[in-house]
């Protein structure tokens, strides 16, 4: 159908006859005569609209004439309106617009028609095949060659598709390594780098092979029936595992000399070196605290006993829990990839995060998250959809995936049969996945969505393990101990999904879970027997062991800093050995010298952050500081002068609702809650040579004549207005609006109604021009249903039904084609405009506490790559992806005292304006939502008016992005910008630029 419909667009008729041809013929039904009819019917017309009258006399004798007979009137119609000079004289044919408008109608119409249309009925989507049919016919073939070999080998080798198979002769195989057979459950494998022969020999036996693929998506469905299945298979290439080559990481060059040795106040369970200081040891210990550390001078720079931030916003089971048992743990600390958060996962429900902008002193508290129903026992940061995410598993069998600044949930994977364990995310070729490890041994993959799990297979000796990537990202290690002590260190091969390695050397573990960690250098380390176990990651042989001058732990806890020069291990009496070798003693010896020069400079000590817990009831300790998931507004910088113009007006009208700036930036409309419409312009003058929205000078009110465009009132049995709505089209010319009774369309130049149409109820709330089509709008009505129209048809194109509540907001997206609408109980939802369906929605985070006003409503601004929006709440303002409707940024207004009244995009999407309730406006820079400018309304509000009201609508300038303008619940509009309208409102230097304004 989209061929179609382009070769239609594109005027290439005989074409789209021969297409057609395929499917129908011109007398098959009604339906394709009528579709015949209007195709050639639409030709006529361009001949003639290019006054070519030979081929359009041409047209009606040879294409049209087949025709006379079901209707001769029409034909002779068609005939006289070559007398025509212009065929739109003709009263059925005045509104027929340009050629494309006009082919862009035809093609709607056609398709309505091809729809209704038996003989195209099955014809419109391709048949539902099964992804894996191409799979399933190539292994039947392989399967087939084989039974026919001369020798067939239990273990075929089959390296190439381009040849056909035969096992070689028995003299010809040579002897092989033989892993053991693995259980493998799949829900998508991809189709398979090589292809593997089941040891059944059955031809109708189908092969499915185990496989993380590298292509496109990984895991795509094998399985027709979507279901996970389990089989049993061999190793894709029964690779022969020999020893590795002599080692390329000698082990004078492990950190194994004891050059730091730290006092913890309770013995150590997690530690992470900083990814960027090196030198900075996180630690989570036996009690809950949580403990910053400066190795190199044995200095202890945060620490935080564990309590309770916010009572309201965790469960009462969990509180209740909490009083009776007050112990509690850190299972897992863990610094984010660019080590400007951390966070601690707890024993019992509770991860915190924080933040870390450098120095002892710039900890701050970033959220605090009821996670699960019992112990959290790991936790992972990971960035898909350029998104920062921090995931969780625990006792309660699941995983858990939430926004790393807002809090907000994400996503839940279920379908471990035991409690999970740990976390291992993975960005291979711009594709995100996550693997997780449960306490019986399953390890399962997942993707970011909520489709399950893509891959799963048993750990080697269904033990509890823990999977790492190398540093280069290009080779999988686990290590693990299962409940009868037997532990394992492996390497996976990650794109086929089986072992490649298992280092050996390893003794019974009976004191919990084997802890290892990989160098930088490919040197693998484990923690067991009290000792420390080193392997070069090429040969499963134990390379050195070391003592680290004992008294080490049964399992102790180890982990590299990134470079591989230290390596920090627990030991007895709640000691941490930090090991070195020479760059890290180098390392320590500068951040040591380092520290003392400072010291020289400024010998005050450094402030510790030890916030007193103020306690609220027995055994719950509560923080005094709020949850830290938005910017906080302490980073706004103040503007104490702006120039603003009042616009005048004779017109005396009740409070602006509405307002925006024409494309061309020469002139604003607003829309006032009575139903008038006020149009300012500004001329070219000596003052203003570009002719431009300015404060400079004052705007001409539009008309000069005293005409006034105003829209029908509503039923009187409407007693509540529903909020006013107004839109322009793309060249200025035309605006269509509503006030709580009929929408109606307006010539802004002559000042003239057209028509009026939809009449209520439902009463529309808000209207959007459909870009590629000014004649087609989008209506968002108050019964939560969108309808889309055909202003020039006068007729109903299709009816949107997903919202629940109200709609407030409508915005189209030109470049991904799909229409973004937003309601005013704060849902938002992606259409897809070739065919008006729903594709995805989502909820707005908002507090469980927020009630909703009579001027609540959400609404939508596309960024200018119109492939992000901006939502607008009175609670919170976010910037989302339309493709997948992740939250990126986002800010709140918990800081303030008032609520935000309306936002918007300044014209380079480098700003976003906002209008509080008491009349602050906020300028927040777009890339982070970080607010830069505060204006108070006592710089912007002329004195004479301040007793008019405040703002309540804001409008960015289209092509100043310094300027915006304010619509007052008084009835005015002003416009507003920096003192000198030529400055920005932010520079790199704010210095400077608070001294201009």
């Amino acid at each position: 159908m989209k061929h179609f419909e382009d070769i239609i667009l594109e005027g290439c008729w005989e074409e789209a006859e021969k297409y057609l041809s395929c499917f129908t013929g011109v007398d098959d039904n009604k339906y394709s005569i009528k579709i015949y009819f209007e195709i050639r019917k639409q030709k006529f017309l361009e001949a003639l609209d290019r006054n070519d009258w030979g081929l359009a006399l041409d047209i009606l004798l040879k294409d049209l004439k087949v025709f006379a007979a079901s209707n001769e009137e029409l034909y002779r119609e068609m005939a006289l309106l070559l007398t025509l000079d212009d065929f739109r004289d003709h009263s059925s044919l005045s509104s027929y617009g340009d050629t494309m408008s006009a082919r862009k109608c035809l093609v709607i119409e056609l398709k309505a028609i091809i729809e209704a249309n038996p003989q195209f009925h099955g014809r419109l989507t391709f048949p539902q095949l099964g992804k894996s049919r191409l799979r399933r016919l190539v292994n039947q073939s392989l399967n087939w060659q084989h039974i026919h070999c001369a020798n067939p080998q239990p273990e075929p080798q089959i390296k190439t598709l381009f040849t056909d198979h035969k096992c070689p002769e028995p003299d010809q195989s040579s002897e092989e390594f033989q892993m053991p057979r693995k259980t493998i459950s799949i829900s998508t494998p991809p189709f398979p780098c090589s292809s593997t022969i089941s040891d059944h020999t059955a031809s109708d036996q189908v092969v499915r092979d185990e496989t993380l693929t590298r292509y496109g998506s990984p895991f795509e469905d094998v399985n027709d029936s979507g279901s996970v299945i389990t089989i049993t298979s061999t190793e894709a290439f029964n690779e022969k595992v020999s020893p590795g080559p002599p080692s390329q990481c000698p082990s004078d060059n492990f950190p194994k000399d004891v050059e730091r040795v730290l006092n913890l106040g309770s013995s150590p369970t997690s530690m992470d070196f900083h990814p960027i200081q090196q030198i900075l040891l996180l630690v989570g210990n036996s009690v809950g605290d949580v403990e910053l550390w400066d190795v190199g001078a044995v200095k202890k720079l945060f620490w935080r006993k564990f309590t309770v931030w916010k009572t309201e916003a965790v469960s009462a089971s969990f509180l209740e829990d909490i009083n009776k048992n007050p112990h509690i743990s850190v299972n897992r600390v863990l610094w984010s990839s660019d080590g400007s958060l951390f966070g601690a996962a707890y024993s019992r429900n509770i991860v915190q995060l924080y933040s870390y902008h450098g120095g002892s002193n710039s900890i701050r508290k970033q959220l605090e998250i009821e996670a699960h129903a019992g112990s959290v026992n790991d936790l992972a940061f990971s960035k898909p959809y350029n998104q920062l995410l921090v995931i969780t598993c625990g006792d309660d069998k699941l995983i858990q995936v939430w926004d790393a600044i807002t809090g907000a949930r994400r996503y839940t994977f279920e379908g471990h049969q035991a409690a999970v364990y740990s976390l291992c995310p993975r960005e291979k070729e711009k594709i995100h996945f996550l693997f997780s490890t449960s306490n019986n041994g399953e390890i399962k993959a997942w993707l970011f969505d909520n489709m399950g799990p893509r891959v799963q297979y048993d750990a080697p000796g269904h033990s509890c393990m823990r999977m790492v990537y190398s540093a280069d990202g290009k080779r999988l290690f686990s290590c693990g101990t299962n409940k009868d002590g037997d532990s394992y260190i492996v390497e996976w091969n990650e794109t086929e999904g089986y072992i490649t390695r298992v280092y050996s050397g390893l003794s019974k573990c009976f004191s919990g879970i084997l802890q290892f960690d990989i160098s930088s250098n490919g040197l693998l380390a484990a923690g067991d027997d009290h000792l420390i176990k080193v392997w070069n990651a090429d040969n499963d042989q134990i390379l050195t062991v070391i003592d680290a001058g004992g008294d080490l732990t049964g399992s102790p806890c180890i982990r590299f800093n990134k470079k591989g020069s230290m390596l920090a291990i627990s030991a007895d009496r709640n000691k941490i050995k930090i090991l070195v070798n020479e760059y890290g003693q180098n390392l320590l010896q500068t951040s040591v010298s380092e520290s003392t020069q400072k010291a020289k400079v400024n010998e005050s000590p450094h402030e510790k952050i030890t916030d007193i817990p103020v306690v609220v009831e027995p055994g719950v300790h509560v923080e005094p500081n709020s949850i830290l998931g938005a910017q906080n507004i302490s980073k706004v910088v103040e503007v104490s002068k702006c120039k603003s113009l009042r616009l005048p007006s004779e017109v005396k009208t009740d409070r602006i609702w509405r307002l925006m700036y024409t494309s061309s930036g020469n002139a604003i409309m607003a829309l006032a809650a009575d139903g008038v419409h006020l149009v300012w312009k500004w001329s070219k003058n000596d003052i203003n040579l570009g002719g431009q929205a300015t404060t400079k000078c004052v705007p001409e009110k539009q008309p000069r004549s005293g005409l006034l465009m105003v829209n029908s009132s509503p039923p009187s049995s409407n007693s509540d207005m529903v909020s006013p709505c107004l839109a322009l089209s793309k060249n200025d010319s035309y605006a269509i609006s509503a006030s709580g009774g009929m929408v109606s369309l307006f010539n802004v130049i002559a000042f003239k109604k057209m028509k009026s149409f939809m009449p209520p109820a439902p009463a529309a709330t808000c209207i959007a021009f459909y870009p590629p089509d000014n004649n087609i709008i989008g209506v968002g009505l108050e019964d939560s249903t969108i309808i889309i129209y055909n202003v020039r048809l006068d007729e109903v194109i299709s009816k949107l039904e997903g919202h629940l509540k109200g709609i407030s907001g409508l915005a189209f997206s030109n470049s991904l084609n799909v229409l973004i609408s937003s309601g005013v109980d704060a849902q938002i939802v992606v259409w897809d405009c070739n065919n008006w369906e729903k594709q995805r929605s989502t909820v707005l985070q908002i507090s469980p506490d927020w009630s909703p006003t009579e001027l609540s409503e959400t609404i939508v601004h596309f960024h200018q790559d119109q492939k992000r929006f901006l939502a607008v709440h009175e609670t919170q303002l976010s910037i989302y992806d339309t493709c997948t409707l992740h939250c990126v940024k986002q800010w709140t207004m918990r800081n303030f005292c008032t609520r935000i009244c309306h936002a918007t995009f300044s014209c380079n999407n480098q700003f976003v304006y906002a209008v509080m309730r008491d009349g602050i406006v906020l300028i927040l820079d777009a890339f982070d939502l970080c607010p830069r400018f505060e204006i108070d309304p006592s710089t912007y509000i002329p004195s004479d008016i301040r007793s008019n009201g405040l703002p309540l609508v804001i409008a960015a300038h289209p092509r100043k992005s310094n300027q915006f303008a304010l619509g007052m619940s008084g009835g005015g509009v002003l416009v507003v910008e920096p003192e000198k309208s030529e400055d920005e409102w932010v520079d790199d230097n704010q210095t400077e630029i608070t001294a201009k304004l």
